[in-house]
């Protein structure tokens, strides 16, 4: 049998290699029984917080040693591991929640196990971004997860604007302390009226969606006090005439089609086209005044 074989045959004795062990989000019966056994039968676990590890492992009875493994050690501690590895360890990697590797230490350990030929395989489980985005109402067809979003203003407002005429639902993790300022600049630069979906503490006691427009959603937010827990931001893809522009048809082309199309008058075609955007009719006008 080679090594790794056990793991999709689920039984048997584990063999070596590393294994990557989804572990829950919040819920703590969140887990797979395919789970449960690698991490009683692993030698090690390696562990983004030993000590929230040990809070799901004493929970299910599994007394597995556990050796921490963060992104403040990782760059010392993966050759440690995978050492034991290339002796024919066992290692099963967690992180505090979720799937490690996803916007958590565990890619440079994954890396180096493959470069020197050891078996990783994934034992799949929860994840915040997926269980979020299924609920959250928006599209699922087509989507993009990219992590946290920049902590820094300009840098958070440049991915913005990247993805202003985005065909897709975008999907980030974000600081509950900058929650607020992050959809004011979707309202600013994406539009009042961008599909946006918030799901804080999912699987937790407070779990919570808010699905709404960009500007209802603010308003949501700025009527309460400290927004905690843990925040996954969904953004609902560009409308049709966003799409459009991008691709290049400009706002007076548009606006030139829709009065043709439809007999509207200039000022009633362009306040089409700001629906159309999800802009405001001025930025739109002004816009027009840029393409003339």
């Amino acid at each position: 049998m080679k090594a790794g074989d056990d793991a999709v045959a689920n039984k048997g004795t584990l063999a070596p290699g590393l294994y990557l062990v989804a572990t829950p989000i919040g819920n703590l019966e969140d887990i797979t029984l395919r789970a449960v056994r690698v991490l009683k039968e692993a030698d090690q676990i390696a562990c983004e917080d030993t000590r929230q590890t040990q809070k799901l492992l004493n929970h299910y009875g599994i007394a597995t040693r556990t050796v921490s493994y963060h992104e403040h050690n990782e760059l010392t501690r993966a050759p440690e591991l995978v050492l034991d590895l290339e002796g024919g360890a066992r290692v099963a990697l967690v992180t505090d929640a979720g799937m490690p590797g996803i916007s958590d230490p565990g890619f440079r350990l994954i890396s180096l196990a493959i470069r020197h030929h050891i078996p990783v395989v994934p034992i799949p489980g929860a994840s915040a971004f997926l269980a979020a985005l299924v609920a959250s109402g928006l599209p699922t067809d087509s989507f993009r997860f990219s992590g946290f979003l920049p902590p820094k203003s300009g840098q958070r407002r440049q991915m913005l604007e990247s993805i202003k005429a985005s065909p897709r639902t975008q999907v980030f993790y974000e600081a509950p302390h900058r929650v607020k300022e992050a959809v004011e600049d979707v309202v600013e630069i994406l539009g009042a009226e961008r599909q946006l979906v918030i799901a804080r503490e999912v699987t937790k006691i407070h779990e919570e969606f808010l699905r709404g427009r960009a500007g209802e959603i603010l308003e949501t937010l700025n009527a309460r006090g400290d927004i905690r827990g843990e925040i996954t931001l969904l953004i609902g893809k560009a409308e049709e005439g966003q799409q459009r522009v991008a691709a290049g048809v400009s706002v007076r082309q548009r606006l030139e089609q829709i009065m043709a199309a439809e007999k509207l008058d200039e000022k009633a075609a362009l306040k089409r086209i700001a629906k159309e955007m999800g802009v405001s009719k001025s930025e739109a006008y002004r816009e027009l005044q840029r393409s003339r």
